[in-house]
């Protein structure tokens, strides 16, 4: 099989490089000085055992390769609010012996939140979640970092809306020989809505820096307990925090890594580039969304949503709100955060 990464960043480029350094073929999908310095100096990839650099094929769309193979993986690796645009230069991709992409390829959504997949559901034939569990950081173009270890990350993987297949099992067993552990699982959904509930701390995160006093550890609870109480209304099942340890235990540890500061998550990491745009809405505003539908107050995400979506807009630099701003301006929200 042949990986074609859409979006070749901070997720989409270590799942990359650590597949080519398994020997598996990969191609890097990217834009703009990424793309350039991928080209020019190769995917240079920071792991605790070293900088690792693969100079594998990259293109900035279908095209470049002319007809898709029938073998091809497509990999999703761009932030939510860039899916629609990637779905639609992909999906009708001509792959060799007939068909297009959307009606013959595999897409692998290994995204934060779960809009991604359902968004892709409407043009892709076989969609595959993927829970992300994967702690890494674009650090300048060109250059990614995962600081796991042993294992880079915990990937697992299922069919959306449900169910497994071979396709699943030989990726999984791809990405397991590549510093991954990557379960095969029939209802990969309830792995992501618990990734989801832990992700609603990265709009806070992103606006106020790393939460670590107790004030902001209060507006993180708060947060998850708004999550929890939608999902729970929506007869959502999401694994339980005991469930999620016992898998990871401490197999993705992360190590200091010469030449990487360490920085915050992916939303904090979009401010800090200043790309304008933010995940904030299919995070938060996920919980938003279910919130209205169900009848349940979200007060604190919605407040965490538009500052998140309001700093990305502006260009304003991550972490430069003070908690005790935010909590004031949660209390004029009327929510609860204690």
């Amino acid at each position: 099989m042949r990986y074609v990464i859409i979006g070749a960043g901070a997720v989409g480029g270590v799942i990359g490089g650590r597949l080519a350094g398994a020997g598996h073929e990969v191609v890097l999908v990217a834009r703009g000085r990424h793309l350039d310095a991928l080209r020019d100096h190769g995917l240079r990839l920071r792991v605790p055992e070293g900088e690792l650099t693969h100079r594998l094929p990259v293109v900035d769309g279908p095209a470049a390769l002319g007809e898709l193979r029938p073998d091809d993986v497509l990999v999703l690796a761009v932030k939510t609010q860039d899916s629609v645009s990637a779905l639609q230069t992909w999906g009708p991709a001509p792959v060799a012996g007939g068909g297009t992409a959307a009606e013959r390829l595999p897409l692998f959504c290994a995204q934060n939140g779960v809009e991604g997949q359902r968004l892709a559901l409407r043009l892709f034939r076989r969609v595959y979640g993927v829970c992300v569990w994967l702690p890494s950081t674009y650090v300048e173009p060109g250059v990614v970092s995962a600081a796991g270890s042993p294992l880079t990350g915990i990937l697992h993987l299922g069919r959306h809306p449900r169910g497994t297949d071979e396709t699943a099992r030989l990726v999984a067993a791809d990405l397991e020989k590549s510093h991954f552990e990557a379960p095969v699982v029939a209802d990969v959904a309830r792995w992501q809505y618990a990734k989801l509930l832990s992700n609603l701390g990265n709009a806070l995160e992103a606006v106020t820096g790393p939460v670590t006093g107790e004030e902001a550890a209060a507006l993180y609870r708060r947060a998850r307990a708004e999550g929890a109480a939608v999902l729970d209304a929506a007869g959502i099942p999401y694994a339980s925090t005991e469930e999620q340890q016992a898998v990871r235990g401490d197999k993705v540890t992360l190590v200091p890594l010469a030449g990487v500061p360490r920085g915050g998550g992916s939303s904090w990491q979009s401010l800090t580039r200043g790309t304008g745009t933010i995940e904030a809405d299919y995070l938060n505003g996920e919980i938003a969304l279910l919130g209205r539908l169900h009848g349940v107050p979200t007060p604190l995400n919605e407040l965490l949503q538009h500052l998140a979506d309001t700093f990305a807009r502006e260009r304003r630099a991550a972490g430069s709100m003070p908690v005790a701003e935010l909590v004031r301006r949660a209390d004029g929200a009327g929510v609860n955060t204690g």
